[in-house]
């Protein structure tokens, strides 16, 4: 078996690691016998999705988001196309925000791809900090660090996950969700990178577009996720305490 992965723009999205999302994927495919092929799409150059199975777009800076978003507006028919016809997404933090409408960069409105139906404003200060959020697409929480000045709001369509940690702000610190799930795509704020950090989320995409390529009846044994496990309940642990001790803090304050 065999998946093609398309990274879009890495020589510009890659400012909190997330080259590490790719390296998982492929890693994950290899100990199972898949065979994954990573196609690179660089800054002046045409993508093409018609055989391509997981599309990743990463974050950068300010600048550097405008150039992509510049880019993937003129393949914006054919990347809706891909999303609509159930093709597999994952967008985290700068490249979430491309997925939607608009957003904005400074005072500047700018517009987005619009494939998935959300926009992102600019707001007061930066939401910053390690997040915990329940989603739907595994069994264990999913966790990583968030860092970014946008406010995400959801149009028609469905939230990645609820925030379950007391230090966690999610899409736009107010609704109490975070990222979002359309169709087979996801897009989240979540960084670390993400998928080193959650390899439930990892196989998730991985299964997805296995089945969307070969159908049910394939190979897909379970991993020694051991390691990653713990390091994921560590964090889960460490966020709890957090909630104890800022309840405890609250709780003096008030005596």
């Amino acid at each position: 078996m065999k998946l093609k992965i398309a990274h879009l723009y890495p020589e510009l999205l890659n400012l909190y690691g997330d080259g590490g999302n790719i390296i998982c994927m492929q890693k994950r495919c290899e100990w199972r016998g898949i065979e994954a092929e990573v196609y690179q799409v660089h800054n002046g150059e045409l993508a093409d999705f018609s055989d391509v199975d997981i599309v990743f777009i990463g974050g950068g800076t300010d600048r550097e988001q405008k150039i992509v978003c510049d880019a993937l507006l003129s393949e914006k028919e054919q990347l809706h196309a891909y999303v609509e016809a159930g093709g597999v997404l994952l967008a985290v933090c700068g490249g979430y925000q491309l997925l939607g409408h608009n957003y904005l960069l400074g005072d500047e409105l700018v517009k987005g791809t619009g494939v998935v139906d959300l926009k992102t404003e600019r707001g007061e200060g930066r939401l910053i900090g390690n997040v915990m959020i329940q989603s739907d697409i595994c069994k264990m929480p999913i966790v990583g660090y968030e860092n970014h000045g946008g406010r995400t709001y959801l149009g028609d369509c469905h939230p990645l996950g609820k925030v379950i940690s007391a230090g966690g702000y999610g899409n736009n610190g107010t609704d109490g969700y975070e990222g979002v799930h359309y169709k087979n795509v996801i897009g989240t704020y979540l960084h670390g990178p993400l998928l080193p950090k959650n390899p439930q989320v990892c196989d998730y995409l991985l299964h997805t577009a296995l089945t969307r390529r070969y159908g049910e009846g394939y190979d897909f044994p379970a991993l020694d996720d051991t390691i990653e496990n713990n390091a994921n309940q560590v964090m889960q642990e460490r966020l709890k305490e957090n909630v104890v001790n800022k309840m405890k803090v609250n709780a003096r304050g008030k005596s």
